[in-house]
């Protein structure tokens, strides 16, 4: 693949013009649009040989789901930008030296920000707020939205940082079994023992709601 990417060292534009990482920071002008399966097999070498209108699909395409992922891992919008933020400068580090064209590519995007979300979660904890994420299953039995918004947030942030990344995936980021392990980094089963975990404890903490919230595995 080209080798003529934009120095790894130069900091990227932070505002909105045509070079490769100008549009990195523009979160809030994307949609909160699903994951997108589409990918054009040279557009990663593209935008590595300096084609800023691949660079700029690239964002489109897969910052919205990177900013949400982040969002319910971290409660806060705010600090998911920031995570999405350095996702991207990490990848734009790494456009010389990706191999394979975008397979994987939404797998290692989520991954860098799972981690790098629970880097944040470690610091001083601060009111979670999902308003901004987007629409989470209200249990029923409470008195409003807000009142069942804030126990299904309380009972997502209490989960153990893995586990929470597992559900994050593959509940509210639509990824099967095997791209959600992908993005952990762990076996199947591994996501699995994850996954099957935050589900009991959810439906133990959440029992007095009298709600289902997690679905069926995506295999």
């Amino acid at each position: 693949m080209p080798r003529n990417s934009p120095r790894n060292d130069a900091p990227l534009d932070r505002g909105t013009d045509n070079r490769p990482g100008g549009n990195v920071v523009a979160l809030r002008r994307l949609p909160a649009s699903r994951r997108s399966s589409a990918a054009d097999p040279i557009r990663i070498s593209r935008a590595a040989a300096g084609d800023a209108g691949a660079w700029a699909a690239l964002v489109t395409q897969h910052l919205p789901a990177v900013t949400r992922c982040a969002a319910y891992m971290l409660g806060d919008a705010a600090e998911a930008e920031d995570v999405a933020q350095e996702t991207f400068l990490r990848l734009h580090r790494k456009l010389a030296s990706w191999e394979g064209g975008e397979d994987g590519l939404s797998s290692w995007l989520h991954r860098v920000a799972v981690n790098l979300s629970i880097d944040r979660h470690r610091r001083p904890a601060k009111p979670a707020s999902l308003s901004d994420v987007g629409d989470v299953a209200d249990p029923a039995g409470l008195d409003g939205p807000l009142d069942r918004k804030r126990h299904v947030e309380a009972a997502l942030a209490a989960l153990p940082e893995r586990q929470r990344a597992a559900l994050v995936l593959v509940h509210y980021q639509g990824f099967s079994g095997r791209e959600a392990a992908a993005a952990l980094d762990v076996s199947v089963e591994a996501r699995e023992s994850l996954l099957a975990r935050a589900r009991r404890t959810l439906r133990n903490d959440l029992a007095p709601l009298r709600a289902d919230l997690l679905g069926a595995t995506h295999d």
